[in-house]
């Protein structure tokens, strides 16, 4: 058996978890979730916890014990604090504009590159001390910030000479040397 699904996931105080066959719904002060499991494990609350057990002895409720328990304390944690990414655009003229839900960057393209912002998801747009734009996505579902955030490194990944893109603050990204004449 999993360790980490034997684990119970403690609710906090102000944090509402419900269980209804194989969906559960977590609302919290940051957000609401609701998310749909396989009917390999069950889920029960009690006494202010979560607990995942697997439904048999398959090889298939074994692995997804501890993955089940993990993306539902990943859910409560999100509704109380929420989680977040720092993007930042290096290159010359690469800016972030942001309109109501709609994302623009300007990354040198012929067209500005547009991303329309899911449900649930905030992006606030700062500066580094070298100004370059930082573009802050947040929001409560650690899934649906990751993937807004992939989806806005794909408009324009770093490039290996320069350095220009869109990275993850803090990202190594490895150089490598231009081409040399004689």
């Amino acid at each position: 058996m999993s360790r980490i699904g034997k684990l119970p996931v403690k609710i906090p105080s102000g944090v509402k978890v419900s269980a209804d066959g194989a969906v559960v719904n977590v609302e919290g002060p940051k957000g609401k979730l609701s998310q749909t499991f396989d009917s390999s494990v069950k889920i029960e609350i009690k006494d202010g916890e979560v607990h995942v057990s697997p439904s048999s002895n398959s090889r298939a409720s074994m692995a997804m014990h501890g993955t089940v328990r993990s993306i539902i304390a990943s859910m409560v944690r999100g509704v109380v604090e929420n989680y977040s990414k720092v993007l930042e655009i290096k290159g010359v003229g690469f800016k972030a504009e942001l309109k109501g839900k709609v994302l623009t960057l300007l990354l040198g393209f012929a067209h500005p590159c547009v991303y329309e912002l899911p449900e649930g998801i905030s992006v606030a747009i700062g500066e580094t001390s070298d100004k370059n734009p930082l573009v802050t996505v947040s929001g409560a579902s650690k899934h649906m910030v990751g993937q807004v955030a992939s989806d806005l490194k794909h408009f324009y990944p770093v490039e290996p000479y320069k350095g220009k893109g869109v990275r993850i603050h803090g990202e190594y990204v490895r150089r490598k040397e231009g081409k040399k004449t004689a």
